[in-house]
């Protein structure tokens, strides 16, 4: 079983408001996002919030410490109710390909040019909670090279929403 999780507890600082909240076409990013993972997990949860529409689980150890510290509480949540994996994104991935499972499969793998995106192996959490407590680097790539995740290339990679201005590039970009 597969366990999404939505990566939703950044700051927002570029944006300038809460950009889960933010609309595409009349739907927030968090609902999207949520809607996206659910149609290749069995159940998914949004990590960082306390709100939203789906169930809500506190960054691990706590908040402010990036996507690793809700990719951190997606694998607790995971083991404690026996998912096998975790399938991750950011609120703001959107237009991922229909075939992300699969080109994901098997776990652990990430999007090269959106480290956030991937499906991580539940069995991964002793390293993302020692990377998570060390000195060292609490980066995306790093904890991918601890599990040794596959790296996916895409031809053309999914928007990534940072600032009010790519939120009006996606807006005119046909399909959405």
């Amino acid at each position: 079983m597969i366990l999404g999780v939505v990566l939703a507890g950044g700051q927002s600082t570029r944006f300038g408001s809460d950009k889960a909240m933010a609309e595409l076409d009349g739907r927030t990013l968090l609902a999207r996002a949520v809607d996206a993972l659910s149609g290749w997990c069995e159940q998914v949860v949004i990590a960082g919030r306390e709100t939203g529409p789906a169930p809500c689980i506190p960054d691990w150890p706590h908040p402010g410490m990036g996507p690793l510290a809700g990719i951190a509480a997606g694998l607790h949540h995971a083991q404690d109710a026996d998912f096998t994996s975790v399938m991750t994104c950011g609120v703001d991935s959107v237009k991922l390909p229909e075939n992300l499972l699969e080109l994901l499969s098997p776990a652990s793998a990430y999007l090269e040019s959106q480290p956030v995106i991937g499906h991580w192996n539940s069995d991964a959490t002793s390293t993302i909670e020692a990377i998570l407590q060390s000195e060292g680097r609490h980066s995306m790539l790093a904890f991918a090279a601890a599990i040794n995740a596959r790296g996916v290339k895409l031809a053309s990679k999914p928007a990534n929403i940072n600032t009010r201005a790519d939120l009006a590039a996606v807006e005119k970009y046909d399909g959405i």
